[in-house]
């Protein structure tokens, strides 16, 4: 009896999915974990792996589609069983249906952006997942190409190049010729092209969410402004003294500290909103907003950092740190996405000063963290220069009110400038 293959959930909110590129051919025979195709959901591109042995008898969808989740994308033949028969027999009730399991179960797929194996690349190099998959698609031997991404990171130009003139980008560039601010401003602007966009599968729900968010949600802020010298003199002093355990606290490990402590002392902030009633958790999860490189294909997304509230410095460091790398170079799955109680989003690396954000439902709560400023301050009724950070909280008014919200921020603005008692 045939296999159908049907578009599977692969995350808790996806309602249909986009078939990037299939890995398998007609006539391949496939085992149970084999990876099938790349399918772009609404938070990340994935891989849907086979849970039946067959033959691979009809591919349904072509890559580049997109169909609601259940959809029949592909027939496997059984043993036994001849492929055009089994082709034949889709959709006519003589079939099986063969889905990934629901994001909750065990063997769910793990997000990913890479394609078949490319040339390994020499131990220590840094290589972008979509420049390891353009590596195999056109046979470009990672370990010739110099990257010119971060750190020397190699990425999707640095394969086009080498697949187009046998040199990585970093040679085109890297003797780069001195030119006037008039000459580059030229040289940026016949860059310019027109061009229409077409939404993935993680922008459109981004648009879905938040305009839902904006207009069903009656949001208002609340902003303090933070001294940041304390936390800024006790992390330079912890990085010395754990510098040899290979532990280097961020400004943002502190904050995510004193969010977790502030929420336990005002749980109405770490309440989500259920339509005739509001959920109070009694855990605190953390969503730490990343944005994903260009060669990911942009967009955002959101980890979570769990029961937070019980974990030390070194631990919320060293979780972060994980999570966001794991999202930014391979992707997550969708328990590593789930369940937020709260979130944080940090601009301040970018030189934002002050941002107000949209809040991620059913949450009640989102905490817009700006960069920590040197400017004048009184202090002792003195002027003189200190590091100030504001923080803003957007908040849904059907679950706290102002003086709640005013609250929590107060306390948060306590611990971060007495950061000893965080480390307790």
């Amino acid at each position: 009896m045939a296999i159908e293959i049907t578009m599977p959930r692969l995350s808790d909110t996806m309602e249909e999915g986009t078939l990037v590129k299939w890995h398998v051919s007609v006539g391949d025979k496939v085992a149970s974990g084999d990876h099938l195709a790349d399918v772009e959901t609404d938070k990340a591109t994935m891989e849907l792996q086979a849970f039946d042995d067959g033959t691979l008898a009809k591919l349904a969808l072509e890559a580049g589609n997109t169909v609601p989740v259940g959809s029949l994308i592909a027939v496997l033949a059984e043993d036994g069983e001849s492929v055009e028969d089994a082709a034949a027999s889709a959709g006519s009730g003589s079939s099986t249906a063969s889905t990934a399991p629901a994001p909750a179960a065990e063997a769910a797929p793990v997000a990913t952006a890479t394609a078949t194996a490319a040339p390994a690349a020499p131990a220590g190099t840094r290589v972008s997942p979509l420049a390891r998959k353009l590596a195999a698609e056109h046979n470009v031997d990672i370990s010739t190409v110099q990257g010119t991404g971060p750190d020397g990171r190699i990425i999707k130009r640095d394969i086009l190049a080498a697949a187009q003139g046998g040199a990585s980008a970093a040679s085109v560039t890297a003797t780069p010729v001195p030119a006037t601010p008039a000459a580059t401003i030229a040289s940026v602007a016949s860059e310019l092209k027109a061009e229409e966009i077409q939404l993935n599968g993680m922008r459109k729900t981004i648009a879905k969410r938040l305009v839902e968010s904006k207009t069903t949600i009656p949001h208002f802020q609340v902003t303090v402004a933070v001294d940041m010298d304390p936390i800024l003199e006790l992390r330079k002093t912890l990085n010395s003294q754990l510098e040899n355990q290979g532990v280097k606290l961020s400004v943002n490990d502190f904050i995510v500290r004193a969010s977790a402590l502030a929420l336990v002392q005002h749980p109405t902030a770490n309440s989500s909103w259920a339509g005739d009633k509001i959920i109070q958790h009694g855990t605190v999860n953390i969503g730490i907003a990343v944005a994903l490189p260009a060669e990911r294909g942009g967009g955002l997304i959101v980890p979570t950092l769990r029961d937070v509230h019980v974990k030390g410095m070194r631990q919320i460091s060293t979780e972060t740190k994980t999570l966001a790398t794991k999202a930014r170079e391979v992707g997550l799955t969708p328990e590593e996405m789930s369940d937020g109680t709260f979130t944080i989003s940090n601009l301040g690396m970018y030189g934002v000063e002050a941002f107000t954000a949209i809040i991620s439902p059913p949450q009640s709560a989102i905490l817009a963290i700006g960069g920590a400023v040197q400017k004048p301050v009184v202090k002792n009724g003195e002027i003189v220069i200190g590091h100030v950070m504001n923080a803003t909280i957007s908040a849904d008014h059907r679950v706290l009110d102002g003086a709640v919200a005013a609250e929590f921020m107060n306390t948060l603005k306590s611990l971060l400038e007495n950061p000893a008692g965080l480390l307790v």
